[in-house]
């Protein structure tokens, strides 16, 4: 990789991140407090940088690491288990499935200072478009802070429910960004053995924390090909030991087989042993048509996937405005060549101005992802952005029931409990995020499309709700999700929904078939639902459809009766039985306390259990909204005393995958 393009990470809190930095704290007692709040975890391999850390980094090795000493586990370790995939029928007819996949680089926050659980921040890199990713790089790192990279548990949490595998990060930097040599030799090093005990404890953390393997990027220069023999070594005991706990490993196009830093751009004599040692390699940006057609065929003479190279496509800077050429890799009129790697495609969120709102991410989010047109089934042929859309085709993990989504996007301006606020504190917190649609949006209509968005300003669990609007002069069919739900004698589809404005007659649409062909509708029944000016909840019954056969789409068709629409979906449900409350969590304790910023832990509900909810209760009897994690701990900073009281009372609930809540588990706390 060109090495301009690493001043953001390297340069400790800069950009936009540093928006995410605390202040330093002034006062004993305000280091204490800041001390409770646990970040996500970052290494060196062995060796740490002549001086001292900077303020609010923490240097750490990597070689001393045990999770038994490791007090911020319980806050960083996933809890949601990597979910099985399946490819629905495409949504039009130029994604293929089985062919190029995405790899998505993303840094979401700084190396050092980065909360473990989400924050009072709503402006945050919320990711929904999974389904068109198959590879996530927890990215970042600095010669400042730490090289390696633990990717925080609510960004797994989210991944892991929509069926993709998030590798954490080895970045051994450029030595004109402070990059030494030493680092490299620390990660490789052996033991009396002839192992190497560090690929031993990459694998190790990946366990204990819940991901799925590392990404190793090796830019440091002035190695020799003993380093690189050592690096081969290491990489092939990484790959062995990763594989027995189904983690993998990606390597960057970056060391060459003489030791030195040479990127490639291809794979070729140089590299290849690497990418035999490893499951995939990133092809750096200086990759060309020709280098892309050469890799495949060298890929696959190995008896690999040609699809196991990542062509690195660099939108940091200038996002769907970048030049792409794109028949390189994923051409329109024949097999495509090679998988894509996205660099740094939060700048979808990055290039917005000061100000920006969720909303106004979400929609350059489903710019980049979907195109112009916004509607995958009818993608724009005149853009010059050929979004992951327009090629590859979106995958599903809804095929088990119960299954229940709120239209939670893991970031919010408010907190909604059954259609009420209880809480009025923007935040963010991706482990609470629901499974989304996963291709958005597909409308079919002979008339004007209406505006499908998430919407913030109102929801009925969570913080955001699926808003259309628009004049409905004919029927508009929304396509929500791609299924593989068995049908029951007692199978029920509940939707949560109102009419904000307008009037629209609503109909749950349901197929028992893919659809005919790429590009084709599905074939749905539509079954009428209720609506109202308030919040309600419809359940429908699927009578006429057989039992023991499978829902293959969800949707809804929308009826307008003149004049503009706006219609709220709030939830969607799909069980056989009446949801069961999950069990009260045991033995709630605040394990940590300074001032007001406390450590709550518990022991894990077991059963169904989607996460957990924190409520304060007031003086005044009302619940307050403070957080929810999937977790097994949380913590909350800056409370205060209300109402003259002396202590306060904490209530903890499980919530179910039908969102019903356990009796609350009780702790205080005296001020």
């Amino acid at each position: 990789m060109n090495p301009t393009r690493r001043t953001v990470l390297l340069a400790a809190g800069t950009g936009a991140a540093a928006a995410l930095l605390p202040a330093a704290p002034a006062t004993a007692e305000a280091k204490a407090a800041a001390a409770l709040q646990p970040y996500a975890s970052y290494w060196y391999p062995d060796s740490f940088p002549s001086g001292s850390p900077g303020a609010g980094i923490t240097w750490r090795s990597l070689k001393a690491w045990r999770a038994a000493d490791d007090t911020d586990l319980a806050f960083n370790a996933a809890s949601v288990p990597l979910a099985a995939r399946f490819t629905p029928t495409p949504a039009n007819t130029t994604a293929r499935s089985g062919q190029a996949r995405i790899q998505s680089l993303v840094s979401f926050g700084p190396t050092a200072s980065n909360p473990s659980q989400g924050a009072a921040n709503a402006d945050y890199y919320a990711l929904t478009h999974w389904s068109y990713v198959d590879e996530l790089i927890f990215w970042g790192g600095s010669s400042g802070e730490g090289l390696i990279l633990a990717p925080n548990a609510p960004i797994v949490d989210a991944a892991h429910r929509h069926g993709v595998p998030v590798l954490g990060n080895i970045f051994l930097p450029p030595v004109a960004y402070g990059g030494q040599l030493q680092w490299t030799r620390d990660l490789v090093q052996k033991d009396a053995a002839g192992h190497y005990p560090l690929a031993a404890q990459l694998v190790a953390v990946a366990e204990a924390y819940g991901f799925d393997g590392w990404f190793v990027n090796a830019e440091t220069s002035g190695g020799n090909a003993a380093l690189a023999t050592d690096m081969l070594g290491f990489l092939t005991e990484l790959k062995t030991l990763s594989a027995a706990k189904g983690q993998r490993v990606t390597w960057y196009d970056s060391m060459t087989v003489s030791g030195s830093v040479s990127w490639q751009g291809a794979l070729n004599n140089q590299n290849r042993v690497f990418f035999q040692a490893t499951d995939s390699m990133f092809v750096d940006f200086r990759w060309s048509s020709s280098s892309l057609a050469s890799s495949g065929t060298t890929a696959q003479q190995l008896g690999r996937s040609r699809y196991e190279l990542w062509a690195g496509v660099d939108v940091e800077a200038n996002g769907w405005n970048r030049s792409v050429n794109w028949d390189a890799m994923v051409p329109s009129g024949s097999a495509h060549v090679v998988s894509v790697g996205f660099y740094r495609p939060e700048w979808t969120r990055n290039h917005l101005p000061a100000g920006r709102t969720p909303g106004d991410f979400h929609a350059a989010d489903d710019r980049f992802w979907t195109g112009r047109s916004l509607d995958p089934a009818k993608p724009d042929a005149t853009d010059t952005w050929r979004a992951p859309a327009v090629s590859v085709a979106d995958r599903s993990t809804v095929s088990s029931v119960p299954f229940a989504s709120t239209f939670n996007t893991g970031h919010g301006l408010r907190w909604y409990e059954d259609g009420k606020v209880t809480s009025t504190a923007a935040w963010n917190h991706l482990g609470l995020q629901d499974r989304l649609p996963s291709r958005r949006w597909v409308v079919r209509t002979t008339g004007a499309r209406p505006a499908v968005t998430f919407d913030f300003a109102d929801a009925w669990h969570g913080g955001s709700s699926v808003l259309v609007a628009g004049a409905l002069d004919a029927p508009a069919t929304l396509d929500l999700y791609a299924t593989r739900l068995p049908i029951g004698e007692d199978t029920v589809v509940e939707l949560t929904h109102r009419a904000d404005s307008g009037s629209v007659t609503v109909e749950l649409a349901v197929a028992t078939a893919e659809p005919s062909g790429a590009g084709q509708p599905y074939a749905y029944t539509y079954f009428p639902v209720s609506v109202g000016s308030g919040w309600g909840t419809s359940t429908v019954r699927l009578t006429g459809l057989p039992a023991g056969g499978t829902v293959h789409g969800l949707g809804v068709r929308l009826t307008g009766s003149g004049g503009a629409v706006k219609w709220r979906l709030g939830g969607i449900a799909v069980r056989n039985h009446a949801a069961q409350s999950p069990s009260v969590p045991a033995d709630l304790s605040i394990t940590g306390a300074s001032g007001g910023d406390l450590r709550f832990a518990w022991r894990a509900v077991p059963g169904d259990v989607r996460h957990y909810t924190l409520h304060r209760v007031l003086p005044d009897g009302t619940r307050r909204f403070l957080g929810g994690t999937a977790q097994r701990a949380f913590f909350v900073g800056g409370l205060t005393p209300e109402g003259g009281e002396s202590t306060a009372r904490f209530e903890l609930r499980a919530v179910g995958e039908l969102y019903t809540a356990s009796a609350p588990a009780t702790v205080t706390h005296t001020w």
